[in-house]
């Protein structure tokens, strides 16, 4: 069997914008002509490439497999027009990942260290939602989410959830500050900044609070976390959050972890596509040992 790149190259356009009209108008051809040439690439290959719903296209397992080799097809394309018109040549991989805007910077920088530093590989970084970024992960316009929650994939959303590291979330604040040493003092004692309504971290704190009978003062609710960072460094406040948010402040001193909430954790999952061949970088990078992942400093070494 011999490719047909021009029919392969139809398809990867279509898989690119999910809808067959958009994508013949693109193209400038007919719509059933665009159709008719995909049909004979699914033909030529044995696997129906898209599942229709309603008009949009959604790729198969098949169709997923084959949009990442056309992905680096045309991409090594681009790469020979531009090594012919600047006499430079570029061979880089590619990665795509997505981050909940919510969740640590300081968390991303030490899961994504392994690539930072490499001239072979175009790293690209979104942020967003969850529902956004798993509806581009679903599009093939992601190769990887990371999450602060787990995400439940079904037969039309083929997505695994792998959980990657987990922390403690403490009670952060100002160097001597406090004479209380313990829980529950902690929490009666000074006025606190919280993660917002919709938080993980602030479900399990508030169940924390009522189960011993606590009321604190809450002087304000925060979704960001490096929002959070930037009160608990510069105010007087305590804050409750992970340490990572703010490790660098804390191996500095200008910030003191005065000890974990029983039962509170921030949990880290890195959500992909499930296939049956994973990309050799997604592999090594979700290999990496938790506890590295929470610990790397943000000094980075190119």
């Amino acid at each position: 069997m011999k490719l047909n790149y021009h029919h392969l190259f139809y398809f990867w356009n279509v898989a690119k914008t999910g809808h067959l009209t958009r994508a013949a108008e693109s193209l400038h051809v007919s719509q059933s002509a665009l159709s008719g040439q995909i049909r004979k690439l699914e033909d030529s290959l044995g696997y129906e490439l898209f599942v229709r719903e309603g008009r949009r296209l959604r790729l198969s397992e098949a169709g997923r497999v084959a949009f990442g080799y056309a992905e680096d097809i045309f991409r090594q394309g681009e790469e020979l027009t531009a090594l012919f018109s600047s006499g430079t040549q570029t061979n880089r991989e590619s990665l795509k990942v997505g981050a909940v805007a919510t969740l640590s910077r300081n968390f991303q920088e030490g899961f994504l260290k392994p690539l930072l530093g490499r001239e072979d590989l175009e790293l690209s970084i979104q942020s967003g939602t969850l529902e956004d970024l798993l509806r581009r992960l679903s599009a093939n316009r992601l190769d990887l989410v990371l999450s602060n929650q787990p995400v439940h994939g079904d037969e039309e959303n083929p997505w695994r959830s792998r959980r990657i590291a987990r922390q403690s979330v403490s009670v952060i604040g100002p160097p001597g500050a406090t004479d209380a040493k313990t829980f529950p003092e902690l929490l009666t004692e000074r006025s606190l900044i919280v993660p917002g309504q919709e938080n993980n971290i602030r479900h399990a704190f508030d169940q924390l609070c009522d189960y011993h009978k606590l009321s604190p003062r809450i002087v304000a609710e925060v979704d960001d976390m490096a929002m959070m960072r930037l009160l608990a460094r510069d105010t007087r406040h305590f804050a409750v959050l992970p340490p990572v948010v703010v490790r660098d402040e804390l191996q500095a001193g200008s910030l003191f972890d005065y000890g974990a909430l029983p039962g509170v954790f921030e949990e880290f999952y890195a959500v992909s596509i499930r296939r049956q061949f994973e990309p050799p970088l997604l592999t090594s990078l979700l290999s990496q040992p938790s506890e590295e992942l929470l610990t790397r400093s943000s000094n980075w070494s190119f």
